[in-house]
């Protein structure tokens, strides 16, 4: 496209590519046939492990002989250890026998084991009776998106279908709230706290935020320093003018400048360095934001995350789970909380109990309506297969504004800083439909569709069968 540095493609690199493409798709599809096949000869491992002992009058101790010993003959060629091995028996007895179906879908193509692995990892907390319903509704939503991206709505939805609320078992686990220290070698430790999904995840966002902001700071002293000693001629004496009697006071703040400057920590140090600083003097007692005796900008963040609550949830008619968008499922107490309080770090979305449509989006800072729209609407990076959240992506202009495209609601969307910089430097091509839906084409002319993210939807249906009026 005109005004860009594109990276291009010759013919001979797509070519090439494209051979790339045909040899991955060949190798997915025998990983898929090897992964299969490997679960149902574990599986056929497992069941013959229970035939040999069905007339035992010891049964669990001769059933655990015999899985033993048939495990050990199998890492024998697996060049895995026995009780490794035991392991993946029983994981792939409860696969073949829980979820026949998925295992068809991975030897046919149609996910992959990544998506498999996804399934059985969110309905495992569904009784066996109710993961027959749970299968058949996460196929059809594992056959259009990636296994990260599917993961927090098959979480959602596992939630929905098991017999007792989310609300009525999250009343029961926060009752192991704690804190843990697990020693480590060399003279480290890691404090493990276990507390509710939300909390945990505002105080990470908050910390990560804060990191950030050091990184900017130190960043704009050594700016400054480098500034300085551009302009300052042998001699230290500047750019030639006498010295001043404040000469003292500046050297001071070079000084500082250069303790700031010099700090390399990587973001992960820094978290758990502010982190233990909190914990220890309530706030951070070295922060490069802070101007005079109060509280510098670190004091003012607050951790943000995005939550989606169903409507009939908020109004305290479905005790089902809201989405903490990005990670996972919320109890529906906290959610109908969190509607209630202003101001608050959390970001709020209502849905329509039906259609799923947005209703309504709230945010303690109050951005522009049409920012919280496509907040609402997108919730993230809007590249196949992104899960990057919207909170932390930018907005786009999919026609770029200096070509003519419009700021509007149908011309905008979120992408991560990632996928923003390959829209802009490579020949990917994205275009908005209506609805929010992006068509993104590949350099070989593949076309890739990239759908709104569908809405928390759950209604209770009236005796007469229609939904309840909203």
């Amino acid at each position: 496209m005109q005004g860009r540095d594109e990276v291009g493609m010759v013919a001979a690199h797509r070519a090439v590519l494209a051979g790339s493409v045909s040899d991955v798709q060949a190798a997915r599809a025998a990983q898929n046939a090897a992964f299969v096949a490997e679960t149902r000869a574990l599986a056929q491992a497992g069941e013959l492990a229970r035939m040999q002992t069905l007339g035992s009058p010891q049964r669990v101790r001769d059933h655990d002989m015999a899985l033993r010993s048939i495990a050990a003959e199998l890492a024998g060629v697996m060049r895995l250890s026995d009780r490794s091995v035991q392991r993946r028996i029983g994981d792939a007895v409860e696969l073949a026998g829980d979820y026949p179906a998925t295992l068809d879908a991975c030897a046919r193509g149609v996910i992959t084991p990544g998506h498999v692995r996804v399934i059985v990892e969110t309905g495992v907390i569904l009784p066996p009776e109710a993961r027959g319903g749970f299968e058949e509704a996460a196929l059809e939503r594992c056959a259009r998106e990636t296994p990260g991206r599917v993961r927090a709505g098959l979480a959602i939805l596992a939630e929905r279908m098991h017999p007792r609320s989310l609300g009525a078992r999250h009343g029961e686990a926060r009752e192991t709230r704690g804190v843990r220290v697990s020693a480590l070698p060399d003279g480290m430790s890691d404090l493990i706290v276990t507390g509710p999904t939300l909390v945990i995840d505002a105080i990470y966002d908050r910390l990560t935020q804060q990191a950030r902001c050091i990184t900017d700071v130190r960043a704009d002293a050594a700016k400054a320093r480098r500034a300085a000693a551009a302009t300052t001629l042998p001699g230290g004496m500047g750019n030639g003018t006498a010295p001043t009697d404040d000469a003292a006071v500046r050297t001071d703040e070079d000084d500082a400048e250069a303790i700031i400057a010099s700090d390399t920590r990587t973001t992960d140090q820094l978290r758990a360095d502010l982190l233990c600083d909190m914990l220890l003097t309530a706030a951070p007692g070295a922060d490069p934001t802070r101007t005079d005796d109060g509280p510098g900008l670190l004091g003012a963040i607050r951790g943000k995350v995005q939550v989606v609550v169903p409507a009939l949830t908020l109004l305290d008619t479905d005790d089902g789970p809201a989405d903490l968008v990005g990670r996972s499922p919320i109890d529906p107490g906290t959610a109908r909380e969190l509607a209630g309080v202003i101001p608050s770090p959390w970001e709020r979305i209502l849905t329509h109990p039906v259609t799923g449509t947005v209703l309504h989006v709230d945010t303690y800072q109050r951005p522009a309506a049409m920012d919280r729209y496509l907040r609402g609407r997108d919730r993230r990076c809007r590249f196949p297969g992104c899960g990057m959240p919207a909170i932390r992506s930018e907005v786009d202009h999919t026609q770029d504004h200096a070509l003519g495209g419009r700021t509007e609601i149908g011309n905008l969307a979120h992408l991560c800083q990632r996928h923003h910089s390959m829209k802009q430097f490579t020949p990917w091509a994205v275009t908005q439909k209506p609805g929010g839906v992006l068509e993104w084409t590949s350099p070989l002319g593949k076309t890739y569709i990239d759908d709104p993210p569908i809405p928390t939807v759950h209604f209770v249906p009236t005796a007469d069968g229609d939904p309840p009026p909203f």
